[in-house]
């Protein structure tokens, strides 16, 4: 291990669970290897996978009845917990006691100097770079730091993979904040960049370092929320498999997560808070200000109408409220009931269903995250769109890196699924 490297509290207690779950799964396979998870029909293969069971992810599941729950527990009841507490539950499969969650805030703190080359690198790109290409590029301009491609180069063993995959998740979840931080002041000519403080927490210290609202304490608490409520997602989306596809060919997690931050830089990934909110300021800016029911019925079906969907309303598993929407909800109805913004958000949740279920096709007519998530940030001053898919991304490298850690512990083979020709359903077909 690099000179500096030491076994902390979570490195033991996952030595500990490590056994536990590679003879759990031992027995599963030994028992039902041949049981057959899924069936897939020609629809699926070109539906993108839609539903085909084929992974296995242990750090949280998203019954299409429920909503996220992570590690067995279900979101509403982890919405007043920390990040680090998440982040603890994500890797363990346990909530920290009080002494394991400060030593693990401890560790991760004196993880948290960004190398000032990297600043180097951001300040060498164009000035109207995308903020999420900006945090890609400085996650790769990392990949330098690696533990695991260092431990891997000298020769080590198999069993032990996940040790320093674990090493580099900490020291990049640790420095996230301030790279992503110092992205939005320097893409936004916010001034200088603010340097960490040793003392404060991972929201605490991000919410510093970004420079916004001063010392508000509840916009401190919104950044819990939200960086609690989107760290993980079950493993099928677009930015967990790719992270996991590519860290399951043993590329290290620097190159595995700047991957599957490039899947969440899409439109129909982490683009859609923004994509929600722009409609909904474009809808109060046409009808002069906070709309009235009657006016939302009828800018929903002239969404419809012409051929689009309303923002932030379907998903793509879920069939009922989205709880990471119902927990924004309360926030908002606590904190700023009459701001304009959120009073039309709580009118369309009472609006858009009613009108969306009249639609026979439509399977799921209830909001998601996003419904909700982009106007909390914007009720706050965070007014950029572009960097909303940022602190998304802050959020996910909790899920993400503790997916692969727990792959890698696991002993998960490369991801290679089957491909058939076009030529191959014709005859299937015929």
């Amino acid at each position: 291990m690099k000179k500096g490297l030491r076994m902390v509290n979570i490195f033991d207690k996952l030595s500990n669970k490590i056994q536990d779950w590679k003879s759990e799964t031992k027995g599963l396979l030994e028992k039902g290897s041949e049981k057959v998870l899924s069936q897939v029909t020609v629809g699926q293969a070109y539906g993108g996978m839609r539903g085909v069971i084929s992974l296995i992810c242990d750090t949280s599941r998203v019954p299409q009845d429920q909503g996220l729950i992570i590690r067995g527990m279900p979101l509403k009841d982890l919405v007043n917990k920390t990040p680090e507490e998440i982040y603890y539950l994500l890797l363990t499969g346990e909530l920290p006691t009080k002494e394991e969650v400060e030593d693990f805030s401890a560790d991760i703190k004196k993880r948290k100097h960004v190398p000032e080359y990297i600043w180097n690198v951001l300040k060498a790109m164009p000035k109207d770079s995308h903020p999420m290409t900006m945090l890609d590029t400085a996650i790769l301009a990392l990949q330098k730091e690696s533990v695991f491609a260092e431990e891997y180069e000298k020769g080590i063993r198999k069993e032990d993979y996940w040790k320093p995959t674990l090493e580099d998740s900490l020291n990049l979840v640790a420095k996230i904040p301030a790279i992503a931080a110092g992205i939005y002041r320097m893409r936004f000519n916010k001034g200088d960049i603010i340097a960490q403080d040793p003392n404060m927490d991972w929201t605490g210290d991000y919410v510093h370092m970004l420079g916004i609202s001063g010392n508000n304490k509840d916009f401190k608490d919104l950044m819990r929320l939200y960086l609690v409520a989107h760290c993980d997602h079950e493993g099928g989306n677009v930015s967990a498999l790719t992270t996991q596809t590519i860290n399951s060919a043993l590329s290290d997690i620097y190159y595995s997560l700047a991957g599957g931050f490039n899947g969440l830089a899409g439109p129909l990934h982490g683009l859609a808070n923004q994509e929600s909110l722009k409609w909904i300021l474009e809808t109060m800016e046409k009808l002069g200000g906070t709309p009235t029911k009657e006016q939302l019925v009828d800018v929903v079906w002239e969404t419809l109408n012409s051929g689009k969907v309303i923002p932030g309303y379907g998903h793509a598993v879920l069939r009922v409220t989205d709880p990471r929407f119902e927990a924004f909800l309360k926030f908002g109805q606590k904190h700023f009931p009459n701001d304009p913004v959120f009073k039309t958000v709580d009118l369309l949740y009472e609006v858009v269903p009613e009108e969306l279920k009249k639609i026979s096709k439509i399977k799921n007519p209830w909001p998601n995250v996003d419904a909700a998530s982009g106007a909390m940030l914007y009720h706050y001053g965070l007014s950029e769109f572009s960097y909303y898919t940022v602190v998304f991304a802050v959020s996910r490298s909790l899920g993400l890196t503790a997916q692969a850690v727990v792959n890698r512990a696991m002993l998960n083979p490369i991801i290679r699924p089957k491909s058939v020709t076009t030529s191959y359903i014709k005859d299937l077909v015929s």
